[in-house]
């Protein structure tokens, strides 16, 4: 049964669940937050990257649906709680980081490797490196990339569009501190992108989403660290580095998708030397809010059909426990 229509907090804690777990580590000289759910002793362990301009908050409709798995889920360096990279936020900076993020963490038994959106080219990024250089560290099993950005923004019809946002980022960055973040945090802006982006018609699940977004969309360290994230999502997407990845993939699409339409993530399928797609219908970029049950369902039914690994105890040098409440 969908939940689709499950307000506000319900759909991202359920109240029959423990609160995650919040835990902190050091990755590369800055100090990565991340949150775990789920079962802290599962033979698997899902690790979840999130999309540009949000934090771990956008992935826990998922993540609370995956309750039988762990489930870590990071916030990217510069947002949320985590702290800035110490060089620059470019896609080769975030694919550094998450190989050393999973490196610190260690995910034992079957590991499943999740991004979304933006997250989808940080991850997909992060294992052709792994590919080409053959580094060490934790390798995943399996991949799901959930809205995958599968063609590049700066060509075909949305380019004109991706122009206006790349001034709009440049311009907040530029001006005076003061004007430059209220532009980059004008609740006004904010509100459009995010009626721009849900589709769903359920009121209270519509009024849910645009909630998040007010509260987590703009939780960057700096204008600096905003632009320069905003100009890796557009300036790489996955169909660069689809070829390398040779472990199995699912992608989680959906059929109102305004930032990749069906027809490219059609295409990106074919890509991979393994990839099945599973396609969302009447939702457009936002599959974490408006269908995670539907996002839930055909994650698992993947890593059902891939088969258990043993239970194994799960290792993280290096890993701080939060203080207090979590987040």
């Amino acid at each position: 049964m969908s939940n689709r229509s499950v307000p506000a907090a319900d759909a991202a804690r359920p109240s029959e669940r423990p609160r995650p777990r919040k835990r902190s580590a050091q990755v590369d000289g800055s100090r990565t937050w991340f949150w775990e759910y789920g079962d802290q002793d599962a033979a698997t362990t899902i690790v979840l990257v999130h999309g540009f301009r949000g934090d771990h908050h956008g992935l826990e409709p998922i993540a609370a649906r995956l309750q039988e798995f762990r489930v870590i889920v990071p916030d990217l360096p510069g947002f949320g709680d985590s702290e800035p990279l110490e060089k620059t936020h470019d896609i080769d900076g975030y694919a550094a980081w998450l190989q050393g993020f999973l490196a610190v963490v260690a995910p034992a038994g079957r590991f499943v490797l999740l991004g979304h959106s933006f997250g989808s080219i940080v991850v997909s990024a992060m294992l052709a490196r792994q590919a080409s250089d053959d580094a060490k560290g934790p390798r995943p099993d399996l991949v799901v990339l959930v809205n995958p950005i599968g063609a590049p923004a700066l060509k075909g019809p949305r380019a004109v569009f991706t122009g206006l946002a790349i001034f709009y980022y440049w311009l907040g960055a530029t001006l005076p501190e003061r004007l430059g973040f209220g532009l980059l945090r004008n609740a006004l802006i904010v509100r459009v992108m995010s009626e721009a982006m849900a589709k769903t018609k359920d009121r209270p699940l519509r009024r849910w989403i645009h909630d998040q977004h007010a509260r987590y969309f703009s939780a960057f360290a700096s204008r600096g660290v905003v632009l320069e994230a905003f100009r890796a999502s557009v300036s790489h997407d996955v169909s660069e580095y689809a070829s390398s990845i040779g472990v199995p993939v699912l992608l989680i699409a959906a059929d109102r998708d305004d930032i990749t339409p069906l027809q490219a993530q059609h295409r990106l399928q074919t890509l991979f030397p393994d990839a099945r797609l599973h396609v969302v219908h009447d939702v457009g970029h936002l599959v974490h809010y408006e269908a995670p049950d539907d996002a839930a369902d055909s994650i698992r039914g993947f890593l059902a059909e891939h088969g258990p690994d043993a239970p194994a105890q799960h290792t993280g040098d290096g890993l701080d426990d939060a203080a207090g409440e979590p987040a």
